[in-house]
């Protein structure tokens, strides 16, 4: 029997009626409308689009958002100034910066991140955040595991006692699903290109993520009969064509449930951004 295809904009609906309730719920209460300013350096075209399904999602969502578009000739210093100005903004409660960055101050990336104050953090990249997130407290959470988890939640999937292992240990979303894994009481393993015999380890997985951008990597051969998978990677094969990291159409065979690509986990992301803001708000406003 095929897998039970995760449509991800079902579970997007669901993080966005959310975050829109949330939102209408605090300007009620504060008077105040959560407010997101986004930061793009220079004129990176897939940054453009992303900036603006964001700045979209928000005006659906009744969440204020500003966007600055700096040039790409932008000094660290000027960068650094521009994040001090909206964390000290009563209208903004959460700040990301667009990357890539320019290859001038692309070095200077963690410098940059680290300047954004924890609690308007919403991509949840500082490390107060992260440290929060690995000692198990409340803290704003990278949004593409994160929705990950939800959508696990949400469709009814046990974690609890279950082994999970991730393919890929970025500090976007291998290593912050990891955390959230264990917090859910499952067995967890992270391989990453040092891992000897791959496959063997992602045969044992209940729950599979791969994150690791490299198109078709997880066969059919690597799923254990049943197994969730959850497809991170978004790789494009063609002008038009978009790939994920698994193998999807011989992998559905395999599997219990699976999440597509394009369609999946890539419409979870903004969604959970949407959250983070909110979310960011309240913890803000309401003492």
């Amino acid at each position: 029997m095929a897998a039970r295809i995760l449509e991800g904009r079902e579970f997007a609906a669901r993080f966005r009626a959310d975050a829109k309730e949330r939102a209408a719920a605090l300007r009620e209460k504060t008077g105040v409308t959560p407010g997101l300013a986004v930061i793009i350096v220079g004129a990176d075209p897939a940054s453009k689009v992303y900036v603006r399904n964001k700045n979209k999602a928000c005006a659906e969502l009744g969440i204020y958002s500003e966007v600055i578009e700096m040039p790409g000739n932008t000094t660290k210093e000027a960068l650094l100034a521009q994040i001090d100005a909206l964390n000290a903004s009563k209208k903004i409660h959460g700040i990301l910066v667009q990357l890539p960055l320019p290859a001038a101050i692309a070095k200077d990336g963690h410098e940059i991140v680290n300047r954004i104050s924890p609690a308007k953090d919403v991509d949840g990249f500082h490390p107060v955040n992260v440290g929060r997130l690995v000692t198990g407290e409340e803290a704003l959470v990278p949004c593409t595991p994160h929705g990950c988890l939800r959508m696990l939640e949400l469709a009814g999937i046990e974690m609890d006692g279950k082994r999970a292992v991730i393919i890929g240990r970025s500090n976007i979303v291998g290593k912050p699903m990891l955390h959230l894994l264990l917090a859910r009481h499952a067995t967890v393993t992270i391989c990453h290109s040092h891992t000897k015999d791959l496959a063997a380890v992602t045969r044992e997985a209940d729950i599979l993520v791969a994150a690791i951008g490299r198109p078709h990597f997880v066969t059919a051969d690597m799923v254990k009969k049943g197994a969730t998978v959850i497809d991170v990677g978004i790789n494009r094969i063609a002008p038009k064509k978009l790939v994920g990291d698994v193998d999807f159409a011989h992998v559905k065979e395999v599997a219990g449930a699976i999440t597509p690509v394009p369609g999946g986990v890539g419409l979870l992301t903004v969604a959970m951004l949407m959250e983070n803001v909110v979310q960011a708000a309240e913890r803000q406003l309401i003492k």
